[in-house]
């Protein structure tokens, strides 16, 4: 850069910036280097002009706006400055130099040749001071001084970023129910249906999720007492079952809906229905079920259409005394079911069959397995004498209504028909008389039971009659008639379930449960293998007052 070309006058003010153009030309700029972008005065010395002087530089408008660079540095206590960049069109700048009134000096970077230039002088009217050339201080530890800093600084940013991130990741996965978005109505995620359904949680649905997937609730399957259930399909193609929950008030509504809930909602096996997810809104209360295509087993045993062969029913039968005794071997809380009966037995495509309905189930804690009722529960015919009298109550009621249920597939009949002769109304006394007498022939006739499969039926009414004995102590374990029905366990004579032996609440029943009586100790020794395993003692459980 030259020095004073010729000893021309400076500009008017010293307070400006001054930029090296090629050529030896120095634009000035008046004010700071702010006004690189907005100054109202151009300065120009070119010293190739005839007679060179400092000139206003006429541009029409703003001047030139310039692209700067990256590059800074700090000299002689003056701010940073910013190098580089264009000035527009025509010219590259390679040199930008700051001017200050308080000292003499003219500091200047050089980005070509990282130098720095300053000059030293007395700030005439008619004098520019010379310039000589010194070592640059802006040296290469102060920019990495500098790197480091913006770069630890993004590196922390960063991390906050992504710390707050997993926070809110962590929080929605502990929310205590995944809700499917009110925008995903018309097209259920069915991805995240079945994962969480892989994740044994059930999905809670908006009101308007299930208005969609049921019609607004037009298909009707079935009611009940508890409830309405009304046929349903997703976009995906996967059918449901709704069951809008209804009561008496909204205390009974909340008890169906907690009881269900809280037992299914967490169980799975093979012989239970699944619980897919629920609606708890303040105009709905709704639990959604996998659809069962062939519907209750009542409709196949009383129905017109009878079509399900003996071996069929067996199976039938298997079974549903599997899903019991999961509930009340399996779980980690023991679960009663307490509505054990035909409508309550769905079957699926292949007639497998799925214990529903648990709008009566109740946990017990296997630690406090006291039972506590303040009301009758079951439905009349299936319930156990127990259930309706003052006497203690345990897991052994359902068992009684699982023998209610095996006369009734024995016999594809209700077990009271007052439209048959007197000695058939009661059909569980009529099988204990044909049984007492080992006369049966009658019994299967009436039964439709085809001679191939007399003996089957024969094991299965013996069952049925172990199942039903007055005294639950009495009563087989539910894992126990799996394997009698099975056939691994052979089955003695059963006592007369019909003995008026009412027994009187004291004590010793209360506080014990599967004590045989004298009338099933044979039974009790013939499976003794099975019985006295420490696992079916652990799942035993105290007998608790009604009160």
């Amino acid at each position: 850069m030259p020095g004073n070309p010729g000893g021309i006058a400076p500009p008017p003010r010293l307070d400006h910036v001054a930029v090296s153009l090629p050529g030896g030309r120095i634009l000035i700029f008046g004010g700071s280097v702010a006004g690189l972008h907005s100054a109202s005065q151009l300065y120009i010395l070119d010293p190739t002009d005839e007679k060179p002087t400092w000139r206003i530089l006429n541009v029409p408008g703003r001047p030139p706006r310039f692209a700067w660079g990256h590059s800074t540095c700090v000299v002689g206590g003056t701010r940073a400055i910013v190098l580089g960049g264009q000035t527009g069109e025509e010219w590259m700048l390679t040199e930008l130099h700051e001017l200050s009134l308080a000292s003499s000096d003219i500091a200047v970077f050089d980005r070509q040749t990282d130098r720095s230039i300053t000059g030293t002088g007395d700030h005439g009217d008619d004098q520019f001071p010379d310039i000589k050339e010194i070592t640059n201080p802006f040296n290469q530890a102060l920019a990495i001084i500098i790197i480091a800093t913006i770069a630890a600084i993004l590196i922390k940013v960063f991390v906050i970023v992504y710390v707050c991130r997993l926070c809110r990741e962590r929080l929605g996965r502990e929310s205590s129910d995944s809700v499917c978005p009110e925008t995903q109505s018309l097209t259920l995620n069915m991805d995240k249906f079945l994962n969480e359904m892989e994740k044994e949680k059930p999905i809670r649905f908006t009101s308007q999720q299930l208005r969609i997937a049921t019609d607004n609730f037009t298909n009707l399957l079935g009611s009940g007492g508890f409830g309405t259930v009304y046929k349903g399909i997703f976009s995906s193609g996967t059918m449901v079952a709704v069951k809008v929950l209804h009561g008496d008030s909204d205390k009974r509504i909340e008890e169906q809906f907690m009881a269900e809930v809280s037992t299914i909602g967490r169980v799975h096996h093979v012989n239970l229905v699944r619980l897919y997810g629920f609606c708890f809104d303040l105009n709905l209360r709704a639990l959604v079920y996998e659809y069962m295509v062939n519907g209750s087993l009542d409709k196949f045993l009383f129905g017109e259409d009878k079509k399900l062969g003996f071996q069929q029913l067996q199976a039938i039968a298997i079974g549903t005394a599997k899903g019991i005794a999961y509930l009340h071997e399996e779980c980690q809380q023991r679960i009663i079911h307490y509505d054990i009966k035909p409508g309550n037995i769905l079957l699926d495509a292949n007639f497998l069959p799925k214990v529903a309905d648990f709008g009566l189930a109740k946990l017990c804690n296997r630690e406090k397995t006291h039972v506590t009722m303040t009301r009758g529960r079951g439905t009349p015919g299936y319930a156990a004498p127990e259930l309706w009298m003052p006497y203690p109550i345990t897991h052994k009621c359902d068992v009684y209504s699982f023998g209610m249920l095996l006369f009734e597939i024995i016999g594809k009949r209700r077990n009271l028909d007052t439209n048959l002769p007197e000695s058939q109304e009661w059909f569980p006394r009529w099988v204990w008389k044909n049984t007492e007498t080992e006369n049966c022939v009658e019994l299967m006739m009436v039964c439709g039971i085809e001679d191939t499969d007399r003996d089957m039926a024969e094991r299965m009414m013996k069952i049925a009659l172990w199942c039903i004995q007055y005294r639950p102590e009495s009563r087989p374990l539910m894992s126990i008639v799996v394997k009698m029905l099975e056939g691994v366990v052979e089955i003695p004579a059963p006592s007369n379930p019909f003995e008026a032996s009412l027994m009187e609440p004291n004590s010793n029943t209360s506080t014990s449960t599967d004590t045989p009586s004298s009338e099933s100790s044979s039974l009790l020794a013939s499976s003794a293998s099975i019985y006295a395993t420490p696992v079916m003692k652990k799942y035993e459980i105290e007998m608790a007052t009604i009160y």
